[in-house]
């Protein structure tokens, strides 16, 4: 498996990346790469960190503690409830908000590499609260996102 790499703070995430967040100002980013030799679209890759819907845990974080608005069932708009708002050759971008914040996760499929970014703007205080203490577990579990996506991606290119 390849290494992971990963850069946080607004001023600190890729230019490249950068410019495909969407947020004017954001408040909080972050940037995780894997250097691999598995190949897949952007959206396959999406959908292998994070499914068609989201998991328990993620439905507890999303939903329950962050507020996050997500689409229920499957859609070919949505991944894991989070809107499909833009996308390119090597990436695309999903979008969901609460009432207290935006956010925008980028996952980019150049060749070599698979990465996942994190966008936040607190449009209310709450958060500015409710991130920070989140964005320390956020930060643990993003690794094994790319890690988990790229045994999928393998699995599946293998018919397993």
């Amino acid at each position: 498996m390849g290494v992971v790499t990963s850069a946080v703070g607004v001023h600190q995430v890729p230019e490249p990346v950068w410019d495909l967040g969407g947020l004017p100002v954001p408040d909080y980013a972050d940037h995780f790469a894997l250097t691999t030799d598995a190949t897949a679209g952007p959206e396959r890759w999406a959908r292998a960190m994070f499914g068609d819907e989201p998991d328990l845990a993620a439905r507890f974080i999303w939903r329950g503690l962050l507020g996050l608005r997500l689409s229920r069932g499957v859609s070919a708009d949505t991944v894991a409830g989070w809107r499909i708002a833009a996308r390119g050759e090597d990436w695309i971008r999903l979008e969901a908000a609460s009432w207290f914040l935006d956010g925008v996760l980028v996952v980019r499929a150049p060749e070599g590499e698979i990465s996942l970014s994190t966008f936040l703007h607190y449009r209310r205080r709450p958060g500015r609260a409710i991130w920070p203490p989140l964005s320390a577990v956020h930060r643990r579990l993003a690794p094994g996102l790319l890690r988990t996506a790229e045994v999928r991606i393998r699995r599946s290119s293998q018919g397993v």
